[in-house]
């Protein structure tokens, strides 16, 4: 009987190691389409109100570029820096954390040990396989430590690089977004020159370029989280474009 326990615990432990690098790999995965899409959407919208705005006050092409460019890359900055320091508050949170835990399993370990026994009781485990697992998780402070901070917090540990990755991420996701509403503005202006009569039909253009690549990331985004992929999609482009149009009855306001 003790043979057939150990070797189902060991086949759980097995199967929760291969679980866990699986789920890991996919927490990286969604958080990198994430940080993706945030920088992303932010840059187009912000961006693409700021140009609709030039565009409607002016009828320059050199101006409405010029702004442009210095709307996206002050957005990447910003974004940036956005996500490097909730990053750097998010790993000290998890640091703030996981000094509590040390000091109650230091401090209270007759109450640690419930709480992991209640964690795995919830998992199915039951009389002896249970205690068993309790006396092998809290043998080790450090596994006990992570099955704390895992099982309990659902808090994974923020490494240093981390920080840097996610602000050079968004950063350049929210300027590759920025782009998108900016492109047919700056091939008028190279074709045409800064005078052209085109402004309008370039408005158009980025409007509905705009339009389809917000509800792209809308679709995308809902596999992500939980939605049907075309309302997630016309939810974020109507959202967007509505953002946008702010933009443009402020410009109108101040047109000449």
């Amino acid at each position: 009987m003790l043979i057939k326990k150990s070797t189902a615990h060991a086949h759980h432990v097995n199967s929760s190691v291969a679980l866990a690098s699986h789920n890991d790999g996919q927490k990286k995965t969604g958080r990198m389409l994430s940080e993706i899409i945030l920088g992303g959407q932010d840059g187009l919208v912000n961006t693409l109100g700021v140009i609709l705005g030039i565009a409607a006050a002016s009828s320059d092409f050199r101006v409405v570029v010029a702004g442009g460019l210095a709307g996206a890359m002050a957005e990447a900055v910003s974004m940036g820096a956005v996500g490097y320091t909730s990053k750097v508050a998010e790993k000290d949170y998890y640091l703030s954390e996981l000094q509590r835990e040390e000091d109650e399993i230091e401090n209270i370990p007759h109450e640690e040990v419930q709480e992991i026994r209640d964690i795995y009781e919830k998992k199915g485990f039951r009389g002896d396989l249970l205690e068993e697992v309790v006396r092998v998780v809290t043998s080790d402070k450090k596994v006990w430590l992570h099955t704390m901070m895992q099982e309990e917090l659902k808090l994974s540990p923020v490494d240093d690089g981390q920080p840097v990755k996610s602000a050079l991420l968004i950063g350049f996701s929210s300027f590759v977004g920025a782009l998108v509403p900016l492109v047919p503005f700056a091939l008028f202006y190279f074709l045409d020159g800064p005078a052209s009569r085109q402004m309008p039909l370039a408005v158009t253009i980025a409007m509905l370029i705009a339009a389809i690549v917000l509800f792209v990331v809308g679709a995308v985004k809902s596999k992500l989280t939980i939605g049907v992929w075309y309302k997630s999609g016309f939810s974020m482009l109507v959202i967007g474009v509505i953002s946008a149009m702010v933009g443009y009855v402020v410009g109108l306001a101040f047109r000449a």
